[in-house]
């Protein structure tokens, strides 16, 4: 499986929060994507690799029912292959990361989301020991708490990827780990949906970790993390993280305040009265954790301290990124009651802040230009409106924003 859940998706946390297809009752089976590059279109070489395909799949114990069943009605997606070759090693940064993923909106929407599930959540930490709000907030992230299971097949998808070649033997491995999850009955093929790379249900395991780490904790004889109960996927999630050594207990991390100097002593670690004798103290008050602590400055000196724990390299498991460790456990924290980051984040390349970047998007909508949801975030929406704008106003179309484009919508 290698040493994260998803290694084969984009670094940076990203794609769970960026991608997604929507929900409702199973994800899948009952409609198909909107995109017809989406949607299966004949393809000679598929069918060649599907034919060779089946009796390696049959020498691995998949029965030859379950193999024909599954590609009946699967076949080859050209719009899998193209997400795929496109992918790039793409980073935000943590502020703009937390704009998403931690926005007042997600947590009113977790903390609904926990107070709604919380019996359930405590049956799940009584067994595997993760709190409620750490697998909640892993559930937010994933698939903005079961709304964005996504609805491609994924027997059509990793095959198609798998026929593809660039990542081959990886995508071979996912199709056959597929076909024991219907050959165990925990799902059929019209519902075995997911992402366009193959990951699943409410919390997005690829097949290989899910049999690896779901579990049937309902009890009714299937490991169901598809259906809209999200029982299933999120106590698959909590063992996942258990077994990836996960401490009872022990916090993931906390935001700190660091002593004059104290950028220094980033990526140092320490215990809890050695980072206090050095005059690191919680932004939040009170005292620090008494176990090893690693000191993170993800946007430099000039933006917010982070003391992270055991349990936060347990997070990276899930996904190694720091934004997404990070991410996770600040949403976690908020889905308890905790106010927002309280350090400050530094102006972007562009001189602009946050609140900036919200009024330019603003002030772009009020022109006419459609700048998406005005939350400070810049994206291709924000870049098109920008270049409208600047090609309306006579000016040099870059796409970029600065402080000066910031003035001249001001002055209308």
């Amino acid at each position: 499986m290698g040493s994260t859940r998803r290694t084969f998706l984009i670094t940076g946390g990203a794609m769970a929060l960026l991608a997604g297809c929507g929900g409702g009752g199973y994800s899948g089976g009952a409609s198909a994507p909107d995109d017809p590059m989406l949607r299966p279109q004949p393809n000679p070489g598929w069918d060649a690799w599907v034919a060779s395909f089946r009796g390696r799949a049959l020498s691995q114990g998949i029965s030859a029912s379950t193999y024909d069943g599954a590609f009946r009605s699967a076949g080859f997606l050209p719009g899998v292959v193209e997400r795929d070759r496109s992918q790039t090693e793409f980073t935000r940064t943590l502020e703009d990361y937390l704009a998403i993923t931690a926005n007042e909106q997600k947590v009113s929407q977790g903390r609904a989301e926990l107070r709604r599930n919380m019996d359930v959540l405590r049956q799940i930490e009584a067994r595997y020991g993760v709190p409620p709000h750490v697998v909640c907030a892993v559930w937010g992230m994933e698939s903005s708490y079961g709304t964005r299971r996504g609805n491609i097949p994924v027997i059509s998808a990793c095959s198609t990827l798998a026929y593809d070649g660039r990542r081959g033997a990886f995508f071979e491995a996912q199709t056959l780990a597929a076909l024991r999850i219907l050959e165990r009955g925990d799902i059929d093929p019209a519902h075995l949906t997911g992402s366009w790379a193959g990951a699943m249900g409410h919390t997005q395991f690829i097949p290989t970790t899910y049999q690896s780490y779901a579990v049937d904790f309902r009890g009714d004889g299937r490991r169901d993390i598809w259906s809209d109960d999200p029982t299933d996927g999120l106590a698959s999630t909590a063992n996942y993280l258990s077994r990836s050594g996960w401490r009872r207990g022990e916090p993931w991390g906390l935001e700190v305040v660091l002593p004059s100097g104290g950028a220094s002593m980033a990526g140092g670690t320490r215990s809890g009265a050695g980072w206090a004798s050095a005059g690191v103290r919680p932004a939040a008050g009170g005292s620090l954790p008494s176990g090893s602590g690693k000191l993170l400055l993800p946007q430099g000196a000039s933006g917010p301290a982070f003391l992270v724990y055991r349990n936060f390299n347990v997070i990276l498991r899930y996904n190694n990124a720091q934004n997404y460790g990070i991410g996770v456990g600040h949403l976690s924290d908020r889905l308890l009651g905790a106010g927002p980051i309280r350090g400050g984040f530094p102006p972007d390349r562009y001189g602009l802040t946050i609140d900036d970047r919200r009024e330019l998007q603003g002030r772009l909508n009020s022109a006419g230009f459609d700048a998406g949801t005005p939350d400070g975030v810049l994206g291709k929406k924000t870049t098109a409106a920008i270049e409208g704008y600047q090609a309306r106003a006579g000016l040099p179309v870059t796409g970029e924003p600065s402080q000066g484009l910031l003035a001249r919508l001001r002055r209308g």
